[in-house]
């Protein structure tokens, strides 16, 4: 029977045999690569035991490195039972600092298999005195372990990482400067934040991502002009994680600062092509659950819309009407009456005329009436004062027929 067909009938006892039996090097480690993907398995503490087994004795590098990477596939004790036999440690009751301190000393391990799996206990653990060891193996040799190393760097999230990841900006490989910019992202401090500004241009596309991704942070107007440069990048990810961040990066500024940089960004993105900005953008405002980000982006809208999208940013922000957060609803019904025009006359009188919808959209949509309407609108939202019995709408009605010229 194929090692496949074991794999797929979950028989783990014979891959286990096959581990630990077969004259092949080859099929050896394909066994113990695919014991790691068996972590809920009714056996597993017979497959962490074989496969440390493995990793402790067998005269095969591959073989052991197979078995290393799948008992840090395993998780949980997997990886702590081999870990903890180096060490000399026994680690099933353990305390966390005892674990770190074994992983810490895994870190200097010949194989590098073993190195990427003490990187990522480390980070799992998250104890800050872990820090220094790993800012040591952004010198290894093996690329695979420095970028473990940044990556659990990111999840300690201590600010003493900061000038070693900096420093891994420029690595050859691009793994390891994506996850090194991962985790300056995740640090968030001025210098870490600061060192991403140039990865906007860095030829591999997920850094340039994770770069792009990691500017919403910043709580002050620095990297919009990198993110208004992102928006025409070849890459349609790069692309929408501009504007992504462009909108958490008003959300992230200091309430003082607030309207400088709003007016710098509807700016900026004015100059931009039509379509890159405000798709990624109706996007957001329809997908996104955070108050922040929809009343952001409700409030784009309304500046930054040109012709080629306008009728799916009207849909929007009608829908936006009816947004649980007051403000949300409010920014929409600013941009609606920016936007103005029939279409968006048209939509606002189908909510008021929608009995089934939200009272607060619907009150919304009348106030919005107020601005943009006509004489059609005056002529609908009289009538509306004579059949609705809800207060909020006729106060609104009232309000909006005056602007309008009063009732007929």
């Amino acid at each position: 029977m194929s090692l496949y067909q074991l794999e797929r009938d979950g028989d783990v006892q014979e891959l286990i045999g096959v581990m630990r039996r077969s004259d092949n090097p080859e099929l050896r480690a394909r066994a113990a690569e695919l014991l790691g993907n068996f972590p809920d398995h009714d056996d597993r503490a017979d497959v962490v035991d074989a496969l440390a087994g493995v990793a402790s004795a067998d005269d095969s590098a591959e073989v052991t490195a197979a078995a290393v990477d799948s008992l840090d596939e395993l998780g949980g004790d997997a990886i702590e039972r081999l870990i903890g036999e180096i060490a000399g440690i026994d680690l099933g009751e353990g305390a966390d600092w005892q674990k770190a301190q074994a992983f810490a000393k895994a870190l200097d391990a010949d194989m590098p298999e073993l190195r990427m799996a003490a990187a990522n206990g480390l980070g799992a653990l998250e104890q800050a005195d872990a820090v220094p060891k790993l800012v040591d193996r952004f010198d290894d040799p093996d690329p695979r372990v420095r970028a473990r190393a940044a990556r659990a760097c990111g999840q300690i999230a201590d600010s003493r990482a900061t000038d070693g990841l900096e420093s891994l900006l420029s690595d050859p490989n691009a793994t390891v400067r994506r996850e090194a910019a991962e985790a300056l992202g995740s640090i968030g401090n001025r210098q870490a934040l600061s060192a991403l500004l140039p990865l906007y241009e860095d030829d591999d596309e997920r850094v340039r991502r994770v770069a792009v991704g990691a500017f919403g942070n910043f709580p002050n107007a620095q990297p919009v002009e990198y993110l208004v440069a992102s928006l025409t990048d070849d890459s349609p990810a790069v692309r929408r994680t501009a504007v992504y961040s462009l909108v958490e990066l008003l959300a992230n500024v200091p309430t003082g600062q607030s309207h400088e940089i709003r007016e710098t960004v509807v700016e900026r993105l004015s100059e931009t092509d039509d379509r890159n900005v405000v798709v990624p953008l109706v996007e957001i405002l329809e997908e996104s659950q955070q108050a922040a980000q929809q009343r952001n982006t409700a409030w784009l809208l309304g500046r930054v819309t040109e012709s080629e999208e306008r009728e799916r940013v009207v849909e929007a922000l009608v829908g936006a009407l009816r947004a649980d957060d007051r403000m949300t609803t409010q920014f929409a019904a600013t941009s609606l009456a920016e936007l103005g025009g029939d279409r968006v006359e048209d939509r606002l009188l189908e909510l008021v005329d929608d009995t089934g919808a939200p009272s607060q959209a619907r009150a919304q949509a009348v106030f919005t009436l107020g601005k943009v309407g006509g004489e059609r609108s005056r002529q609908r939202l009289d009538s509306l004062l004579d059949e609705t019995e809800d207060e909020q709408i006729r106060k609104r009605a009232f309000s909006a027929i005056s602007k309008l010229g009063g009732r007929g």
